[in-house]
């Protein structure tokens, strides 16, 4: 008999919550299956089979708090499932049920690859999990999915459950949200923090990428978006205003000889800042492929927490969902943090006349504390000059 352990967590977690079971007590399993899920505050853990055997028993359920690799499953390695018990020669040989006598359509054995909560959750209300759409990953049904159910048609289209005419549903906030919350609490509360706002004119940089997007995705193998010319634009301005890139600890102020700039991304479980290392050394065609894979990572919940810690700058997006004018909040222990928005065309003044352009809002919000208008007013100023004119990066001015 061996022991499933939850993942030996990092030193910045100290424990997690089992948020789903795949496998139920008794059931076979292959070597690395997913087994369980454990979230914690930054990321959702994943817990796998470590050889070809079955799950005998589940010690840790559903909503359960885990500390680092403490015991969850016990698990006997080659072995196989039990059987169950053959019926009786003459309970064989009885007719079948009438209809009016048929199991109930939430029969365990109509649900049994679904989780140990969903099934018990399928018991109490009569719901059958097949006919609920699920909003875990790859479509599986969750516990909440069956406390407030949304079913599905016969077309595979979704309708709600009427409770009432005033419905509610209450859920627990998950240990990501809470996390999130706590920091962006903090952020406003223990940070003397500002915004600038500039424009920018996005032509330039939009007709580049008209015109090499073919090329560059062919030679590199992934497209050419704004976000990297954005992400390098940055760090040059980084480089002039080490202020900027620095961050304060306690009664010191940090200056980092290094530029590590996070790229916020949203995903189902929310917002989650992944973090391209050394981006003075990156070129575009690196950017792009690093943006990439961190945005497959979060849907899929796969981001390590390494790749989401020591950030010194932060570059946000709101205008993919097409906010118009934000003011983003600082990611301490950072003390800057810029926000992109949406590409909007407006008559504009050019040369005495009125010309319509593709225009862009940028947002750069401060820890006062640390960085003086002036050096953030320019800092902005710079990552503005840089993107309307892309060939300053090229020749270093």
């Amino acid at each position: 008999m061996a022991e499933i352990k939850a993942p030996v967590f990092p030193e910045s977690v100290q424990d997690g919550t089992i948020v789903e079971w795949h496998v139920a007590e008794g059931d076979a399993v292959s070597r690395d299956q997913l087994l369980a899920e454990i979230e914690t505050d930054k990321v959702v853990l994943e817990v796998v089979a470590p050889d070809d055997g079955v799950v005998t028993s589940i010690v840790k359920g559903v909503d359960d708090t885990v500390l680092s690799a403490e015991v969850i499953a016990q698990f006997e390695a080659g072995a196989a499932p039990a059987e169950k018990p053959a019926a009786p020669a003459e309970e064989k040989a009885e007719p079948a049920a009438a209809p009016a006598q048929a199991a109930p359509a939430t029969a365990e054995g109509d649900f049994k690859d679904q989780s140990p909560a969903v099934r018990k959750a399928a018991k109490e209300t009569g719901v059958n999990p097949a006919d609920v759409a699920g909003t875990g990953r790859g479509g599986r049904v969750t516990k909440s999915d069956m406390v407030n159910p949304t079913l599905k048609t016969s077309s595979g289209s979704v309708i709600a459950t009427a409770v009432g005419e005033r419905a509610e549903t209450r859920v627990p906030m998950t240990r990501l949200r809470k996390r999130i919350a706590e920091r962006l609490l903090a952020a406003t509360q223990e940070t003397a923090m500002l915004t600038t706002f500039n424009e920018v004119n996005m032509k330039p940089l939009m007709d580049l990428r008209a015109k090499y997007k073919d090329r560059f995705e062919k030679r590199h193998g992934v497209k050419l978006g704004f976000m990297s010319l954005f992400v390098k634009a940055a760090t040059e301005a980084l480089k002039r205003f080490p202020a900027v890139n620095a961050s304060i600890d306690g009664d010191d102020i940090v200056y980092h000889g290094f530029y590590d700039v996070g790229v916020a991304v949203s995903s189902d479980r929310g917002l989650v800042v992944p973090v391209l290392r050394d981006t003075d050394s990156m070129g575009l065609a690196d950017v792009e492929a690093g943006i990439r894979d961190y945005a497959i990572k979060a849907r899929e919940g796969k981001l390590a927490i390494e790749e989401m810690t020591g950030g010194t700058f932060t570059i946000t997006n709101g205008g993919v969902f097409g906010s118009l004018m934000s003011t983003p909040i600082i990611n301490p222990p950072q003390t800057a943090i810029l926000g992109m928005h949406a590409i909007n065309e407006r008559p504009m003044a050019v040369n005495g006349e009125v010309v319509i352009l593709p225009m862009m809002y940028l947002a750069l919000s401060y820890d006062h504390r640390l960085i003086d208008g002036k050096d953030a007013v320019q800092f902005l100023v710079t990552i503005k000059e840089l993107i309307e004119d892309p060939s300053m990066l090229l020749l270093d001015l």
